[in-house]
């Protein structure tokens, strides 16, 4: 079949709205794999419910267009293969009215869409770096290159966050109402830190315009939760041998699905709830439960798995002292890391990340996950070490988190593979700078950015962290794993 032949695919789930009925309300930046497997399913679903039909542009504003073009080519219909340990099912996505490739097009064909009066929502899916904060102070950082740049350069930014202030700006000179601007990434509290991010932005740029963002927009936080897996030869493969169609923009991903939503919106909303999502007052207990147990316990297994030689999570899972301090992990430190007030079981959880992470139908690379460290441990694992220690709860898998990040940083640079981080150039100044790998561990746990002063502050912080590189580096890091289950 070629592109335009997805409608003959065969799929077990199709919605059956009709799609002439989309207005495009939703803007979504950065149409990659988890948006595909995640929002655009629950607001496809929501049209089909609800009858109300919300669509969806999508904008890539980095990379190659192919991902794009292979959209216009396909009217915006795309696959989702959902996988179980024991089922399949497959389903077609209607929900995509329009899309843009600002490389190609330029960004001006993104402030245009975002300044259309029907435009309530812009959501996104950037990645930790795409917010251009220090992932520290959680502050904007004006010397990113892309925020230098929209700074000089606001009415044809390159960031996201330079995107959305000029489309508020010109909908303010406009009299038209703000929308709402909603993060879908795994971060903590996202949408305060999308917010701040703006406000900041904007204030650089005009106090009346920051002010009136203020008063405004909104910026809802959200935790997700699914994995989808970036794509492969085989998985397409895979998207193939269940429709027909090798579908160029298809996912493949597990069954399971979950969405938290902050309910604040100025400008209205789909009644995602009708496909399961949960509309809340505050998502942070509930971003803090996910972040901890789920991707923390991810970026464990990425690292340290890495170091074993197993390629994707669900290999694993399949080594049993692995997977138990997995569980220990998560159970004994992760989980007393959180709110009290969190009303769900901690242990079920547990046992069902543990279940999902075993899924084999599932080819989550490990070195997928390792990728942009430096962004995502203080939120996954400095945070809650400091939190435990406050508590007085020891810890012992959280320390060897960071000390095999350690290692797999300096192993990746060391062989001569692209390390995919930020921070990749400081890590190979480091690196190259001496042979002793003692040495190279505490200048990385000194990064600022990344572990702020605490190796300075918090001697207990430091010498564990130095103590499981020491044991890791000697013994190895299977007899890490023995260690940590007796």
């Amino acid at each position: 079949m070629n592109g335009l032949d997805i409608d003959k695919a065969r799929y077990t789930t199709k919605t059956t709205y009709a799609r002439e009925e989309l207005e495009t309300n939703i803007v979504h930046i950065g149409f990659g794999a988890f948006h595909r497997g995640h929002q655009a399913v629950y607001n496809d679903l929501t049209n089909d419910i609800t009858g109300s039909r919300w669509g969806i542009c999508e904008i890539n504003m980095f990379g190659p267009s192919a991902l794009i073009d292979d959209l216009k080519a396909q009217n915006g219909l795309f696959t989702v293969v959902e996988k179980s340990a024991t089922e399949t099912e497959t389903r077609l996505v209607r929900t995509v009215t329009e899309k843009i490739h600002t490389p190609d097009t330029g960004i001006n064909a993104a402030i245009s869409k975002l300044i259309e009066p029907q435009v309530k929502i812009v959501s996104l899916t950037i990645t930790e770096k795409g917010y251009c904060v220090d992932p520290q102070s959680r502050v904007l950082d004006t010397a990113n290159p892309l925020i230098a740049h929209d700074l000089e350069n606001p009415t044809q930014p390159q960031s996201a966050i330079g995107l959305i202030t000029e489309a508020l700006k010109q909908r303010k000179a406009l009299g038209l109402p703000a929308f709402s601007v909603m993060s879908c990434d795994n971060i903590p509290e996202n949408g305060h830190l999308t917010r701040d991010a703006v406000l900041h932005f904007a204030e650089l740029c005009s106090p009346d315009l920051s002010a009136w963002i203020e008063d405004n927009a909104s910026f809802p936080s959200t935790m997700v939760d699914r994995i989808v897996p970036a794509m492969t030869a085989d998985q397409f493969d895979v998207i193939e041998q269940e429709t027909g169609y090798r579908d160029p923009c298809g996912v493949v991903c597990e069954d399971f699905r979950q969405w938290v939503v902050e309910d604040n919106f100025v400008a209205g909303r789909p009644d995602w709830a009708a496909a399961g999502a949960m509309l809340v007052e505050d998502v942070l207990p509930y971003e803090e439960m996910k972040l901890r147990m789920l991707n923390g316990s991810h970026s464990f297994l990425a690292y340290n798995g890495t170091l074993a030689g197993y390629e994707y999570i669900y290999q694993c899972m399949q080594d049993e002292e692995l997977r138990q301090v997995t569980l220990t992990l998560m159970k004994e430190e992760q989980a007393k890391s959180l709110s009290p007030s969190l009303s769900v079981d901690l242990e079920q959880y547990a046992e069902l990340l543990v279940a999902r992470f075993s899924n084999q139908n599932i080819k989550h690379k490990t070195g997928q996950i390792a990728m942009d460290g430096s962004q995502k441990l203080p939120q996954r694992a400095v945070d809650p070490f400091l939190t435990l220690h406050d508590r007085g709860i020891a810890t012992r898998c959280l320390p060897v988190l960071i000390a095999g990040w350690m290692h797999y940083v300096i192993n990746t640079i060391k062989s001569g593979e692209a390390l995919v981080d930020p921070l990749a150039e400081q890590f190979a100044d480091i690196v190259s700078s001496t042979e002793d790998k003692s040495l190279v561990a505490e200048t990385l746990l000194n990064i600022e950015k990344v572990f702020g002063d605490n190796a300075e502050q918090h001697k207990l912080f430091k010498q564990q962290i130095l103590s499981a590189f020491e044991r890791i580096e000697e013994n190895g890091i299977k007899a890490m794993f023995a260690e940590l289950t007796h």
